[in-house]
């Protein structure tokens, strides 16, 4: 007969070990970065690329600037690491300042660069707290631009989820609703924004699954190193940053080595608890900084493929 595990194994094993020692890296594991502007801001990238690589992640995505202000570069990157580093890469799309045709435009030369994946997104207007308004022959949310997608060619698409609901959204229950409407028209795994507490995403997997909800929920991970930065960020998307967070980065303005090693301490233990929560799949915003998500993914067991370092 078989051993019957307890199924707070887990949650015993995250409190009474050493938290980090002999996991197994039995993880799926993706990152996001941002197009460059310049050619220094290239170079990082592709360091980024090349020191995440290793780690084999399921796909990388590429972000897309508010009214397509960084489309060419977000096509230039997606198909260099699609040619050159042999990643699968997913581009983001969203429904800013285009129109239907110029949509179906830029998805039919992401698929002739052999993109299979999109992250497709209803993007916000490019100044902070300004309304959403639809392209006049645009779509006009998340889930028509998926179902418009899903017409134009068999693209997997990633949609966004948002644990702390997103601050357009009347309350939780609609913003459930428009994530539900998003999948059903053809998207197949949800991302969701950043988080800082583990029950907060634990809260939102269980009335997604109260509700029906059964298709993946990848949390997104974003290490900080910049609370001021991850404020900003965190307005635009409805997260909270918690007061303890500030108080862990005070008087790291001048010290960028410790200031790292807070960062990954954070990131590490979040990710931590969302494992011994049943987590296996981790979406990190990397902010083309590797290093990071790299020190996190170590910490959670995944080491480099094929004995690359």
């Amino acid at each position: 007969m078989s051993e019957i595990l307890d199924p707070r194994h887990e949650e015993f094993t995250a409190h009474d070990s050493p938290l980090f020692a002999a996991l197994p890296g039995d993880l799926s594991i993706s990152f996001e970065f941002f197009p460059p502007k310049t050619e220094k801001m290239e170079a990082k990238l592709w360091d980024t690329v090349e020191q995440l690589k290793v780690l084999d992640p399921a796909f990388v995505s590429v972000t897309y600037g508010a009214g397509g202000s960084t489309r060419e570069r977000t096509h230039a990157t997606v198909a260099r690491i699609i040619t050159e580093a042999g990643l699968p890469a997913a581009a983001h799309l969203t429904c800013v300042d285009a129109s239907k045709a110029e949509i179906r435009e830029v998805a039919e030369q992401y698929w002739e660069a052999g993109v299979r994946h999109i992250v497709a997104l209803r993007g916000d207007a490019g100044e902070p707290g300004a309304p959403f308004v639809p392209h006049p022959e645009g779509y006009r949310n998340a889930a028509e631009l998926v179902a418009g997608l899903k017409q134009i060619a068999d693209f997997e698409i990633s949609v966004a989820a948002y644990p702390e609901t997103h601050p357009d959204a009347d309350c939780p229950q609609s913003d459930i609703d428009n994530l539900k409407r998003k999948l059903d028209a053809g998207a197949s795994r949800a991302i969701t924004q950043f988080f800082f507490s583990a029950d907060t995403f634990f809260r939102f997997r269980d009335e997604l699954a109260r509700q029906g909800i059964d298709a993946p929920v990848v949390p997104g991970i974003l290490p900080v190193t910049d609370v001021a930065q991850a404020r900003k960020f965190a307005g635009a998307c409805g997260a909270a940053i918690p007061a303890w967070m500030d108080g862990l980065f005070e008087g790291l303005d001048e010290r960028p080595a410790a200031r790292q090693l807070v960062a990954a301490t954070i990131a590490a233990e979040l990710c931590r608890r969302l494992y011994a929560g049943g987590v296996r799949d981790f979406h990190f915003y990397t902010l083309n900084r590797p290093e990071l998500s790299y020190a996190v993914c170590h910490l959670l067991g995944r080491r480099p493929t094929g004995g690359a370092s």
